[in-house]
């Protein structure tokens, strides 16, 4: 206990030499590994010391001295799939490898070491470059049908493109310019006369129909109104016996009021429903045509300025060349205008007769039925329905009216 913490000279000493031995055996074994060195056999496999001529002793290679040893070169097997592991790493995985089991380390290292002298052919690399091959889509030789005719539509959507981009900057600028009163345009006082009547018919026949519409909706409330007190009169007269005579009397009324009122709303929903045809359908069918006639208005003059102008310019062989152009396209335009312009003439007369026998018979139905259901003369309303071909609706029905599914 005394002598603890305290240092020992003596196996200070010990362990010093202790430690020069084991320097000196190890100096002496790595001289002995590097001199004798392990015996190869044939196919490159380590023959162990057992089987030498002088057992129990390790005989190898005197690097002090050359001489000739026994060795052979190691069998080394050429891997055909090195190539194409190396050019595809993802697939390289899924192959087995050809080198045989008994192949040492050291012939595997030789395999590695020359596996860069492999020969490898162009059809065997995925990155390469194959003029006379197929591409990844299939296609022979790097051109083909498909790229050509993606090509053609695509100059031809551009072509399109352009001439819609002209055709447009020249409307544009003819309204611009018209606006400004820069330029001049095309007028046809009788028929643009014509359409601005049609406008103002179609918006004061819009007005007729919203007030028809409401006076059919309120009117139908009433019907319905009538028919829920007909219904109440009726069971009080039933409850009470007396005043069974008064509730009776008011119940047959309501409900005959309720019957007249349901012929007058089939007669309504039939006016609603023809001026409706006329103002939204005929009409407009008018005006979308006097729409596509105005544009052509527009594109006509459009080209009949251009014509113009270059006709007051330079007589060289590129305006004429232009000129001749520009005058193709005028052509052209004015055959359309003057088809477009023929078009709403014989649409609007023709809308204007159909207008007249239409109203005509919707007026004389209007009116019939307005007067006759309230006078109360029921037989005059039933014969107004039948003059016109008008089913009326049977009462008690609850299939909703024409107006009423359309509108």
């Amino acid at each position: 206990m005394a002598g603890e913490g305290y240092p020992n000279p003596v196996a200070e000493e010990n362990g010093s030499i202790q430690a020069e031995d084991m320097d000196d055996t190890f100096e002496q074994d790595l001289r002995n590994m590097i001199r004798d060195g392990p015996r190869v056999g044939p196919g490159g496999s380590v023959v162990p010391p057992s089987s030498l001529h002088v057992p129990g002793q390790f005989t190898g290679i005197d690097l002090s001295s050359p001489q000739k040893t026994n060795i052979t070169s190691p069998n080394i097997t050429e891997n055909p799939t090195v190539g194409s592991r190396l050019a595809n790493p993802s697939g390289g995985a899924d192959q087995q490898e050809t080198t045989p089991p008994e192949t040492s380390r050291i012939g595997m290292m030789g395999s590695s070491s020359n596996s860069g002298s492999a020969a490898t052919t162009p059809s065997s690399q995925t990155g390469g470059y194959n003029p006379g091959g197929q591409d990844n889509f299939g296609n022979q030789g790097g051109g083909s049908y498909g790229g050509q005719s993606t090509s053609a539509m695509a100059k031809a959507k551009l072509d399109s493109l352009k001439v819609w981009s002209v055709s447009t900057y020249k409307c544009t600028r003819q309204m611009v310019q018209e606006r400004l009163g820069k330029a001049s345009r095309t007028v046809d006082l009788q028929l643009e006369a014509q359409i601005e009547v049609l406008r103002d018919t179609q918006r004061k026949y819009s007005n007729i129909l919203k007030l028809a519409k409401t006076l059919t909706s309120q009117f139908y409330l009433v019907v319905q109104t009538q028919r829920a007190l007909g219904d109440a009169f009726g069971e009080l007269a039933a409850k009470s016996p007396e005043l069974q005579e008064e509730f009776s009397y008011n119940s047959d009324t309501q409900k005959s009021l309720c019957s007249n009122g349901e012929i007058l709303l089939s007669a309504l929903n039939f006016f609603t429903s023809s001026v409706n045809t006329l103002c939204n359908k005929t009409m407009e069918d008018s005006l979308i045509t006097v729409k596509q006639y105005e544009s052509a208005r527009i594109e006509y003059d459009a080209y009949r300025a251009d014509l113009e102008s270059l006709q007051l310019g330079p007589k060289d062989a590129t305006t004429q060349a232009k000129l001749h152009e520009s005058q193709l396209k005028y052509d052209k335009q004015k055959q359309k205008f003057d088809k477009l312009r023929q078009d709403v003439s014989v649409k609007l007369k023709f809308l204007d007769e159909n207008k007249v026998k239409v109203m005509h018979k919707q007026l004389l139905l209007f009116h019939n039925a307005i007067a006759a259901y309230f006078s109360g003369n029921q037989k005059a309303l039933e014969a107004t329905l039948k003059q016109f071909n008008i089913r009326p609706k049977v009462p008690g029905e609850d299939r909703p009216s024409f107006l009423e599914q359309h509108h």
